[in-house]
């Protein structure tokens, strides 16, 4: 009875890797030949103490590579801390940076809830110069790390957290990069402490966004701030994002060309 049932077990394997190994040499795009083509890395949890008592719990994705990295601190949006950030960070590290994800609810609240509604509530009780110690707590945090190159670090938020990316880069002149996916820009009195170089990512039917950007790049301008954007067609608010509309478009694939590109033109490799 053993062996018939092992044999039957050993049976259904190979059928499994000889069909999986089949479509693969098809060049069908299954799980298998995805994953031998994705660029592995590191992801981990941790807590990041601040001077203050209270910690920040976070997610920290690894490149594999033999020298030390630059560094991109991810903003979630206005939710808390999703299932879909660390996704944003395991891709930068696929490039080869050392990317993290401070949920940053977690001081005051605890970690995000599941419920979105739950998330966005508690996000709204945040204030500007609490979500800042946050960030310096988490850009502070990167540098004690040995696999990242102290002080090449920079930032990307979406939503609102794209907003809370544009406004950091005002409050820590030591950040190199700020990109800024669909958010808000900082008042302009603020604008002439940034700093790092900005790129804006936006959706093209987001006019709550958009209608400001003309006025927000002459303020860039004349803060002697580093400014450009892109608007892509065919998208709406929180385009990079699975479900939101122009997702499903070439314009994702575009977006995140232009900020590795950008990332590239700061931090080199």
């Amino acid at each position: 009875m053993r062996r018939g049932a092992a044999s039957t077990i050993l049976v259904a394997v190979a059928g499994l890797l000889a069909g999986a190994l089949g479509m693969y040499a098809l060049g069908r795009g299954t799980p298998l030949q995805q994953a031998l083509q994705m660029p592995t890395t590191h992801g981990e949890w941790t807590w990041i103490k601040k001077a203050t008592g209270d910690s920040v719990r976070a997610y920290v994705a690894y490149p594999e590579r033999k020298d030390k990295a630059p560094a991109i601190i991810v903003i979630h949006e206005i939710f808390g801390l999703t299932d879909w950030e660390p996704t944003v960070a395991d891709r930068l590290a696929g490039e080869g940076y050392v990317a993290i994800v401070p949920d940053l609810l977690s001081p005051r609240f605890g970690q995000t809830p599941a419920s979105a509604d739950s998330g966005r509530k508690l996000t709204a009780l945040l204030d500007g110069p609490e979500v800042n110690a946050n960030l310096d707590a988490t850009f502070e945090y990167l540098n004690t790390l040995p696999a990242v190159r102290r002080d090449e670090i920079g930032t990307i938020g979406f939503c609102w957290g794209g907003g809370r990316s544009f406004r950091y880069a005002a409050s820590n002149p030591r950040l190199k990069a700020a990109v800024v996916c669909y958010g808000p820009a900082p008042d302009a009195d603020k604008m002439p402490l940034i700093r790092a170089r900005v790129l804006g990512v936006y959706g093209e039917n987001d006019a709550r966004i958009n209608a400001a950007l003309p006025e927000v790049e002459q303020q860039m301008k004349a803060a002697g701030a580093t400014f450009a954007y892109d608007v892509y067609p065919g998208t709406g608010h929180g385009f990079l994002k699975p479900g939101r509309q122009g997702s499903d478009t070439p314009a994702v694939d575009q977006a995140w060309g232009k900020i590795l590109g950008f990332y590239k033109q700061v931090f080199g490799r």
